[in-house]
């Protein structure tokens, strides 16, 4: 079977594996808004800081345009380093907190799915049998929290790793533009560089998107191989250079559902902002909007998680050998596994 196959079985299997413990889903939407609500408190500490620094009210100060708002509290701030390094140690301390417990939730999530896509059998091939899709069913507390434990640490490791290479990556992208400024200064080349300084933030962008693609397959092969962290990656990159199109079209496939859902969630939006302006009709806006924001951190996350499940069964079928790929009577010749 060609590739684009191999990928839509992948995909497939993911989905329903993910179906099948939709538990997880849910866990990790509520954890994943309940960092992002924990990190709004220092953030608007830091605007109602920025309030009182620069002497203005706060309905005063968010009637201006954005772009002179952010320049506002940063010359604010930045005039004030004991302010500003408050700030930073505030927003820094809950970031940090909430990213080892999202670690932790993200330890227990793999560890679910890993044995659900052990346990389902060829459920991406039809038919779709209940008996197939509850050998899937694999989530339980005791399973959740065993996997948790198990793989916290190496996963706390791997995700220190990974936010300094966050840190490092934006400090050179940040030094490398305002170094670049300060020393053009005005005139043609400042348009030039301008032009540049857009090229290389397409470039970290691309470079962070690799850089999350490897540490989610890190992830999955700590939990699959049960090894450390740096034996994992080495076999991340042995497995992209074996399956590197199969990994694409998966990656490519979810992107244009991600793109696709968040079109849709601005429109949905933009509708429910048209409904604020009609008498009487404007109330039902606010419980609207909550219950569209959760539908779309539910529909977000499970995409996310069928994509990591979609990984795991490629990678799988990698570790267990070409003689993995031989079907079962009356099943395609192409299969993840037997």
């Amino acid at each position: 079977m060609h590739q684009t196959g191999i990928a839509r079985l992948a995909l497939k299997r993911g989905a329903l594996v993910t179906a099948a413990n939709w538990q997880v889903v849910v866990i990790q939407a509520i954890s994943d808004s309940a960092f992002k609500l924990l990190l709004a408190v220092p953030i608007m500490g830091g605007v109602l800081l920025a309030t009182l620094l620069m002497g203005q009210d706060l309905a005063s100060l968010l009637g201006r345009d954005a772009r002179d708002l952010l320049a506002g509290i940063a010359e604010a701030l930045l005039e004030r380093p004991g302010a500003l390094a408050g700030f930073l140690v505030a927003l820094g301390f809950v970031g940090l907190g909430g990213s080892v417990v999202m670690f932790l939730i993200k330890a227990g999530t793999v560890s679910v799915l890993v044995d659900a896509d052990r346990s389902a059998g060829p459920i991406e091939h039809p038919p779709l049998r209940i008996s197939g899709f509850r050998r899937a069913m694999r989530f339980s507390i005791e399973r959740y929290t065993a996997g948790a434990g198990a793989l916290f640490r190496r996963y706390l490791a791997l995700g220190c790793l990974l936010i300094a290479i966050y840190v490092l990556s934006m400090s050179a992208y940040a030094l490398t533009v305002y170094v670049g400024y300060r020393r053009i200064g005005s005139g043609a080349f400042l348009i030039g560089w301008t032009f540049a300084a857009a090229l290389l933030a397409i470039a970290l962008v691309v470079w962070t998107t690799a850089v999350n693609l490897v540490y989610l397959l890190t992830q999955i092969v700590v939990a699959v191989t049960d090894s450390g962290v740096s034996a994992a990656v080495r076999q991340v990159f042995r497995f992209l250079r074996a399956d590197a199109r199969p990994v694409l079209r998966i990656f490519v496939a979810v992107l244009l559902l991600v793109v696709l859902v968040t079109g849709l969630s601005l429109v949905a939006t933009a509708s429910l902002g048209f409904i604020a302006y009609v008498p009487l009709a404007g109330v039902a806006v606010l419980p609207l909007q909550l219950v569209a924001w959760l539908l779309r951190n539910l529909v977000f996350q499970f995409l996310g998680l069928t994509a990591l499940s979609a990984y795991l069964a490629r990678y799988r079928r990698f570790a267990a050998g070409p003689d993995s790929a031989a079907s079962a009577p009356g099943q395609p010749t192409e299969t993840l596994f037997p």
